[in-house]
């Protein structure tokens, strides 16, 4: 959990767009403390590789050359440009970040489908920011590499930009007080490990001030009151139990939302302050699998619900100045349904015209009568839209290139389901997943699409690589929502935390079992691909349904839960144990080794492309050379592609480019 960033930076690390480069060094061995199993046993001499060539900043081993012919093609569906809304900035323009060169910046849109004014020119993306809310000024968080080490910058409306933070720390979600001076955001400095809560004057050049911390807590900064004198703020213990407090600005005294009598153990999504100030509202699933929106009474501890009861999670929501407007968008079983509640007049509105797929950052301008926000589809690039609540209408405010592709040839997914190995009371569970199909008759390879996470979910969004995948190389990609996934409700959740890990790998073998029933599907050619946890399932796939598999795709990987654990960055660990299980304890640490792919990479007898970058704090870059090596010396096929200037997931297009080519150049060969 981290401040909260554009939906589509998530993607890149999930979903095909996400499968990045990766970088190795010259001589392919573990690094230290990864040179031994779990045992403690030592491992042989290291694998040299037969090939090793670099581009820059990539490194690749076992990577032959790209095809001309079909780099030519690949190249029309890397020219897209896609733009996220950000923030309204005081003028009424708009804060953006879209990409030109390298990377994505920031830039203002000063009226619908004004020109795009470039702000920021750094040579690492920028991906968050916040205006404030009086003057012209806006923060901003950058790292360095990937390495995730984020700091916060001031850019003043006139003259250069400013570190408010400093250090190898990490820092987010930024939040401004009403006076246009103060803003409130989180860092690690203290500890490494803790998230704590600062304020900083922005004004007075003078250092931010600790408000909220000191112990081994993660806390986020959420909202400011009415009069600035509180900060609302969010402890954070796993995605299934946070709790809200109210700060006093002054003294930091927490005072908390729920009655401290009956506190509630439950998961919350985002909360802000009602614009009166005496009241919270809170996405929160404490009456039930799904996360709703209600307005909660911090004095008397007494709540209403603000949507009806849905089958489906609100992740998303904001509201107007006055409190007319209430904009929600709820998760359908993947697409975002978009609702404007008008709470004068008693009715739900639905704007029209948006594109059928995710919806998100939704932001109301300081008239309270526009709603701003960002929109894609599988046919559509992301773009910003307004939508006028008092005349019905929906303006578009960027139009972002496609390149030279026709958009009228890509493929719309089905949402289908298939039943899985166990069931739900007396039915056999079903699970859901995305296909996209060839338009040319079958039977068609197939690539398997695995999520990171694990709670997060497949969610269908533009994605030219993917489109590729299908239109150019004739393969159906499926992308399932297997057990873990978020957006069907918190049991489902939970159904593969610690000894239940492998289930979800049995959810693969069940798709395996579909997919051979299905006509238009060739079960003889299937490739499993993943990012992150993703990359950790399409290993275990590899070595569980090896011989129903053509190969597979592992970009950042987990490849030992044992080492992951006592690797990832400090800051991550606790939280990362309350999903994986806690390694420190002998007999989950042996029941993790067991069902890690390092432990069993002997098995993985098919080919394997293996992608991640140096500088990754999340799923170190080791996790990635200690399988490659592993696999290596089990005499293993493994083409292996390192990025020496990226982290978690490739945000460089050059880098993302070079390693969708060689994805491209795998999936071309099994697919013979």
């Amino acid at each position: 959990m981290t401040h909260r960033r554009p939906f589509h930076a998530a993607r890149i690390v999930c979903a095909v767009a996400g499968l990045a480069v990766l970088a190795v060094p010259a001589a392919l061995a573990p690094r230290a403390g990864a040179a031994a199993d779990a045992s403690g046993a030592a491992a042989p001499p290291p694998i040299a590789p037969t090939q090793h060539r670099t581009l820059g900043n990539l490194v690749f081993e076992n990577v032959p050359l790209p095809d001309a012919a079909l780099m030519a093609g690949l190249g029309r569906y890397q020219q897209s440009r896609e733009a996220s809304f950000l923030d309204w900035l005081a003028d009424g323009g708009m804060l953006i970040g879209t990409r030109f060169a390298d990377t994505e910046q920031l830039h203002r849109v000063a009226a619908p489908l004004a020109m795009r004014e470039q702000l920021t020119f750094y040579e690492d993306p920028i991906e968050w920011a916040r205006a404030a809310r009086g003057g012209g000024g806006f923060v901003f968080l950058k790292d360095q590499g990937g390495d995730e080490n984020a700091q916060v910058y001031y850019q003043p409306p006139t003259g250069a930009a400013r570190p408010l933070t400093r250090g190898s720390f990490i820092h987010g979600s930024p939040a401004w007080a009403h006076d246009g001076r103060r803003v409130a955001f989180y860092g690690n400095d203290r500890d490494s490990l803790s998230y704590d809560v600062y304020v900083a004057d922005v004004t007075s050049g003078s250092p931010p001030q600790l408000l909220v911390g000191g112990h081994v807590d993660t806390w986020y900064p959420l909202d400011w009151s009415p009069d600035d004198s509180k900060l609302l703020v969010w402890k954070y213990v796993s995605i299934s139990e946070s709790y809200l407090y109210l700060a006093d600005v002054a003294t930091g005294a927490l005072t908390p939302v729920e009655d401290p009598g009956h506190p509630h153990k439950a998961g919350i999504r985002m909360a802000r302050f009602a614009p009166d100030g005496r009241g919270v509202y809170v996405v929160t699933d404490e009456d039930g699998e799904f996360g709703q929106l209600k307005l909660k009474d911090p004095v008397t501890h007494s709540s209403r619900s603000v949507t009806p009861d849905t089958l489906w999670d609100v992740e998303d929501f904001d509201v107007s100045g006055d409190g007319r407007y209430i904009a929600y968008v709820v998760n359908d079983d993947g697409r975002s349904r978009l609702t404007v509640l008008d709470t004068e007049s008693k009715l739900e509105l639905a704007p029209a015209g948006l594109p059928e797929g995710r919806i998100g950052n939704l932001r109301f301008d300081r008239t309270g009568r526009r709603l701003a926000m960002s929109a894609e589809s599988p046919v559509a690039p992301r773009d910003a839209y307004v939508y006028d609540v008092e005349h019905g209408r929906l303006e578009r405010w960027t139009r972002s290139e496609v390149g030279p592709i026709d958009v009228g040839t890509f493929t719309v997914p089905q949402l289908v389901h298939y039943p899985t190995w166990d069931r739900a009371g007396r039915h056999a569970r079903m699970l859901s997943a995305y296909l996209y199909r060839p338009r040319a008759a079958g039977p068609h390879p197939v690539v398997i699409l695995i999520h990171g996470g694990p709670e997060a979910q497949y969610r269908p969004g533009w994605d030219p690589f993917l489109q590729f995948v299908v239109n150019e190389l004739g393969y159906a990609v499926v992308a399932p929502n297997v057990r873990g996934s978020s957006g069907y409700g918190k049991s489902f959740l939970a159904l593969d935390n610690g000894l239940l890990r492998e289930d979800a790998v049995r959810d693969i073998g069940s798709l395996l079992v579909w997919i051979g029933a299905q006509a238009q599907l060739d079960r003889d050619r299937v490739v499993v691909m993943g990012a992150s946890y993703g990359g950790y399932m399409a290993l275990a796939s590899l070595i569980s349904y090896g011989d129903r598999l053509r190969g597979g795709i592992d970009f950042m990987g987990i490849s030992n839960f044992v080492t992951f654990l006592r690797n990832t960055s400090g800051y991550r660990q606790d939280l990362r144990r309350a999903e994986y299980g806690d390694e420190r304890d002998n007999g989950t640490r042996v029941f993790l080794d067991r069902i890690s792919p390092l432990t069993n990479a002997g098995r993985i007898r098919k080919p394997l492309l293996v992608a991640a970058g140096s500088n990754d704090p999340r799923v170190p870059v080791s996790e990635s050379e200690q399988l490659v090596w592993r696999v290596r010396a089990a005499g293993g096929e493994v083409w292996y592609l390192l990025a020496k200037d990226e982290g978690h997931g490739f945000r460089k297009k050059a880098n993302r480019d070079a390693y969708l080519q060689t994805v491209a150049t795998f999936l071309q060969k099994l697919a013979r």
